[in-house]
């Protein structure tokens, strides 16, 4: 048997057949090279480094991977700023939504924050909207979902009022509400007001807390501001002991995230690019998987990290050994935490994730069979 049967079929073309789901995606990190370019032509933009789209995607790769959080938001200027007209982020979306369902996903919830494009004008329902329309246009045909999270700053003060936005927007493809930027300095705590507003709207909200910043951000995010989910929460192994003998201790906020079935929405290239972890073969993913947590797999920044949702799972299968039931759990707990309506999450379980796993592990069934 060779090594791909091994584990259980788990090469690439195998990972890019699998329905997959995607939490944590953020629009703004996730464009083609060559549209950055082109967009940039169209608007007058010339902050670029270069207009060579291999140089470019490499460019951003590098400023990307400098191990800190602060140094990786950097490159996110020159993408804002060639998203600044309607029609440039309907391109965008629809390329992002063309782009994850060519790489197998079936459902996903892509992020951005509306108030950073707004220098030409735009209003913030104009901006949505074009979003919107967007994923409309690039998952039509297709077999994706694409729904989106309206992000607010957590260095700005306009959270409430791009809560209440995300919530105008509920009935057309919004499904919730996120805080991002820098963490540290800018605790969850801040934005009450704007969380509040969404629970008394029965609406959903997931908080990036625990990636630049430790323990407190997630408790301050889950005990103080509600959140339902932690975006990347990849300090979450603080609270975990591990003995010699490998027994694991689990501390009280540890154990409440696994009790609670709190998801987490790891990225793992990324969490490396910003200095959460010191490398792939060291972070938490693999520890926590093991112990149950409600993992997910994300991209994170899909242009910043060079990656894709199959990336990401290819370099945890090579790492941690991840097999085709490993995956489609990790899909499963994806899609059983995603923001859509339950009818719809067991509609894209029974008709998508689980067939499509089912037919994977027949055809490594019969190469197992062919090969022996």
């Amino acid at each position: 048997m060779n090594e791909t049967s091994r584990r259980g079929g788990l090469d690439l073309p195998t990972i890019r057949a699998a329905p997959k789901v995607l939490l944590h995606d953020h629009l703004d990190g996730g464009l083609r090279p060559r549209t950055v370019i082109e967009l940039a032509r169209d608007t007058g933009y010339g902050g670029l480094p270069t207009t060579d789209p291999d140089e470019l995607g490499a460019w951003f790769r590098r400023g990307a991977d400098r191990k800190s959080l602060v140094l990786y938001l950097e490159g996110f200027a020159h993408t804002v700023a060639v998203m600044q007209t309607p029609e440039a982020l309907e391109r965008v979306a629809a390329e992002c939504a063309a782009d994850l369902a060519d790489d197998g996903i079936v459902y996903a919830e892509v992020r951005f924050a509306p108030e950073l494009h707004l220098e030409r004008g735009m209003e913030l329902d104009e901006v949505v909207r074009a979003v919107l329309a967007g994923f409309r246009r690039g998952s039509e045909g297709r077999p994706i979902t694409v729904r989106t999270l309206v992000t607010a700053m957590r260095t700005a003060a306009r959270s409430l009022e791009i809560a209440e936005l995300a919530v105008r927007f509920r009935d057309e493809g919004v499904v919730g509400f996120d805080i991002a930027g820098a963490e540290k300095g800018y605790p969850p705590t801040r934005h009450l007001d704007a969380f509040h507003l969404i629970a008394r709207e029965n609406f959903h909200f997931t908080i990036h807390a625990g990636e630049a910043f430790g323990l407190p951000s997630i408790w301050e995010a889950l005990q103080w501001c509600g959140a339902e989910r932690l975006g990347h929460g990849v300090r979450i192994v603080d609270d975990i002991e591990v003995a010699p003998d490998g027994r694991v201790a689990l501390g009280r906020l540890a154990a409440y995230v696994r009790d609670r079935r709190i998801p987490l929405e790891m990225c793992p290239t990324s969490n490396v690019h910003s200095g959460a972890v010191a490398s792939l073969e060291e972070h938490p993913i693999d520890l926590l998987r093991r112990l149950r947590f409600r993992v997910t797999v994300n991209t994170d920044n899909r242009l910043m990290s060079g990656v894709t949702l199959s990336s990401e799972f290819e370099a945890l299968a090579r790492v941690f050994g991840l097999d085709l039931a490993e995956m489609q759990w990790l899909s499963l707990n994806a899609m059983k935490s995603a923001f859509c309506s339950f009818d719809q999450r067991l509609r894209v379980i029974n008709e998508q994730i689980k067939p499509g796993y089912a037919r994977l592990v027949a055809l490594a069934s019969q190469a197992d069979m062919l090969v022996g």
